[in-house]
């Protein structure tokens, strides 16, 4: 947010040099943080700067409703957020299912198509949904800012699933408890992204790029940083669904499975991994 507020202000300054008489003081911002109402909001505001430049809120509940007054938002920005879907599409655990998702956890690695399109179809839902709401709160032509990652990145989840199915295949764990899990992760393409926007039509697509945020982690023991990264956004959802012993011992063995996860990482780390879409309200 401070980068955020850095920009504009710079942008205002220049702004301010090339227009004459123009005497208007730099605007003062209110940044609203967002987060589930689960979310210990109190470890956020301690960790805030204490020469911030903005004012800043908390804001509970979920970004798939309204949470602010009509036509208050300048500027909206999600990072890692929308790649959360509202809810498991049910038939991806329903036997009879063309889309059951047997064996994974994911739509990472699914040789059926119908499973991909079963997430996909959530995250038009919710997409749809999400640019109702903020199209409600944001001002015309103020700006949404979304960046989460893409699909090389998302390769990682299927070493999670694996370590669940080692764990079934020697009877420590039924695998029908793994057959009922997936987990609520859909990471757009570009054409995704192209497509929910349009089919909306409240927001035009002012730029949308893949990145390729550079690294030399490629390394057994960057894996291990990387798997324990991964581990602390899903650990939650896999403990919930299968316990803490499970869930934790899961989480372990795939930590252990650095080797093959850095050759993975050899081989992808110069992909693009992240996409970064830039809206505007019409």
């Amino acid at each position: 947010m401070q980068y955020i507020v850095e920009a504009l202000t710079d942008k205002y300054l220049l702004y301010q040099d090339q227009v004459i008489n123009f005497t208007n003081n730099i605007p003062e911002f209110q940044i609203f943080f967002n987060d589930h109402v689960t979310n210990d909001f109190n470890i956020l505001f301690r960790s805030l700067p204490f020469d911030r430049s903005y004012y800043a809120y908390g804001v509970p509940g979920s970004f798939y409703g309204r949470l602010f007054p009509s036509r208050s938002i300048h500027f909206a920005h999600s990072s890692s957020g929308i790649n959360w879907l509202s809810k498991i599409p049910k038939e991806l655990v329903d036997e009879k299912s063309p889309a059951w998702n047997k064996g994974l956890i994911h739509y990472v690695g699914a040789s059926n198509v119908e499973v991909v399109n079963a997430y996909f179809a959530q995250f038009e839902k919710d997409m749809e949904i999400f640019f109702n709401v903020r199209a409600e709160e944001i001002v015309q032509g103020g700006m949404i800012v979304l960046i989460t990652a893409f699909s090389g990145y998302i390769r990682l989840l299927k070493f999670f699933g694996s370590s669940l199915m080692d764990l079934a295949n020697e009877g420590k764990l039924d695998e029908s408890l793994v057959d009922s899990f997936n987990l609520p992760l859909y990471y757009p393409s570009p054409q995704d992204m192209t497509k929910v926007v349009r089919k909306n039509g409240l927001f035009s697509i002012e730029r949308m790029e893949l990145i390729n945020i550079k690294s030399n982690l490629v390394d057994e023991a960057d894996a291990k940083t990387l798997m324990m990264s991964l581990r602390s956004s899903i650990e939650g959802i896999i403990i919930n669904h299968f316990g803490s012993k499970i869930g934790e011992e899961a989480c372990a063995r795939t930590i252990l499975k650095s080797e093959e996860i850095s050759e993975w990482m050899k081989v992808n780390y110069e992909k693009p991994s992240i996409l970064f879409v830039a809206l505007k309200r019409k």
